[in-house]
């Protein structure tokens, strides 16, 4: 069933630009130092013998007797404070995180992956017995601190709650502060991986329900002001009770009106929107549905829908599906950053139809809507979800009665396939085809191509 959409929370408050992914600004938080609470209690006691002091002078002398004895005790407790309820592995710094568990709470019972950032175990919470994904934070590449990948992924997933967003627990340490491991719901599966495995895609219905969970939680987002800025297949995870949760929100940030400039080298290359790579940085949620429409493309026929080996290889084979972008269709476009650099051969046919001939029209429909050129013509998460191809037959399926798979993660960590010789030798040729176009590219732009007195560069 449909989750219904949430007021519309307030704007939120700008913060600095992100001139890369990783950076984000976050408010500095601060422990209450062990002085304030021994002000507190010192203020307490003074009112109280202030009391004692109007009854009469011998009530006074105990009163100050006990409140010599209370400050020693307070201050015996404060040197215990910071000796002794510290681990001696931990600095007296580290006072900020003593709230947090222990990462001894739980017993690792495999490791499921490993990416740049982080390393995840499938783990038993020893004191409630439920089964969770941990991941322990790569603190060996910060130089400055706590990862800001990391920081903003918890920020953004202990604030918004859906049951389509894989869920954030808490956070908790081991034995000094390299050790750091944020504790979420353990979700069996990643479509990506999944697709691999099936011997046929998803049936229509069953398209229709995880194409539906998506959107619902991209609604969700985009209503609270975050764009996610990763969202692909292998980020959407999928559970043995039929339901689709949005994960990895590293890239994730919030959002406000005025729109600011933001970074442009966000989204994976193969569901990066146009206008990124294109070199816009004013942008909008609508990056976050072209995503969408490249994973819906995806779903339909178990393969990545626009492949590129690099930015300039992306944008050709838009262009070479969809027809090459020109001011008609979207305003603006010559006028892009990167537009500028390039002169496109013209393409003028959309042959995203020849490409799915078998779908329905509604759903076709639905698809060239998502991959619009034009930002402010690209269908919102919310218009998505009204489209008529969610009401034709047949309906989404029941997550109840959606299928189930057992899953790898119980066993050990997924074994990946090792590829023949003759893909091996074809990734060699992608590699070097990718190098050799981008050296055209830099040699054309070094030479001053695509100005109005010399010979552009032209993609074929």
């Amino acid at each position: 069933m449909s989750t219904p959409s949430p007021t519309k929370r307030k704007l939120p408050q700008h913060d600095d630009d992100d001139p890369k992914p990783d950076d984000v600004s976050e408010p500095e938080t601060k422990a209450p130092s062990l002085d304030i609470v021994k002000g507190k209690d010192t203020i307490i006691q003074e009112s109280n013998t202030n009391k004692d002091n109007n009854t009469n002078t011998n009530k006074e002398n105990n009163t100050n007797k006990e409140n010599n004895a209370n400050k020693e005790h307070n201050a015996n407790k404060e040197n215990n404070a910071t000796s002794a309820d510290i681990p001696p592995s931990l600095p007296p710094s580290s006072a900020t995180i003593m709230g947090c568990r222990s990462v001894d709470n739980f017993n690792k019972l495999n490791k499921i992956e490993e990416g740049t950032y982080g390393v995840v175990y499938r783990a038993r919470d020893k004191d409630t017995g439920e089964i969770v994904a941990l991941k322990k934070l790569k603190m060996d590449r910060e130089r400055e601190g706590f990862p800001m990948t990391s920081l903003r992924e918890i920020k953004i997933l202990m604030t918004y709650k859906h049951p389509n967003i894989v869920d954030v627990r808490e956070v908790v340490v081991g034995n000094n502060l390299n050790s750091i491991f944020i504790v979420m719901e353990f979700v069996e599966h990643d479509i990506k991986a999944l697709m691999e495995e099936m011997k046929g895609p998803f049936s229509t219905a069953e398209l229709k329900t995880l194409l539906r969970h998506l959107l619902e939680a991209t609604a969700y987002l985009h209503d609270n002001w975050v764009i996610h800025r990763d969202l692909k297949t292998s980020n959407l995870l999928y559970n043995n009770r039929g339901m689709l949760k949005v994960a990895d929100f590293g890239l994730a940030r919030e959002y406000g009106s005025p729109l600011k400039p933001y970074t442009h080298n966000v989204v994976t290359l193969w569901y990066r929107a146009p206008e990124l790579l294109l070199g816009q940085k004013k942008y909008t949620p609508a990056i976050d549905m072209w995503s969408i429409g490249c994973i819906f493309a995806e779903l339909i026929s178990k393969e990545a829908l626009l492949p590129g080996r690099s930015e300039l290889d992306q944008i050709d084979k838009i262009f070479k599906l969809l027809g090459t972008a020109n001011d008609k269709i979207w305003p603006g476009f010559s006028q892009l950053p990167n537009a500028k650099k390039v002169n496109f051969a013209t393409q003028p046919y959309n042959n995203l139809r020849h490409k799915f001939p078998h779908i329905s029209d509604s759903a076709f429909d639905l698809l060239n809507k998502l991959l619009t050129y034009d930002p402010a013509k690209r269908l919102t998460a919310a218009e998505a979800l009204n489209h008529s191809y969610f009401r034709e037959s047949p309906p989404p399926k029941d997550p109840a009665l959606m299928p189930t798979w057992p899953s790898v993660h119980e066993g050990g960590p997924r074994k990946k396939r090792r590829p023949s010789l003759d893909e091996e030798m074809q990734r060699e040729r992608d590699i070097a085809e990718s190098r050799n176009e981008e050296e055209r590219f830099m040699d054309s732009r070094d030479r001053g191509y695509g100005t109005s007195s010399s010979k552009p560069f032209v993609l074929k």
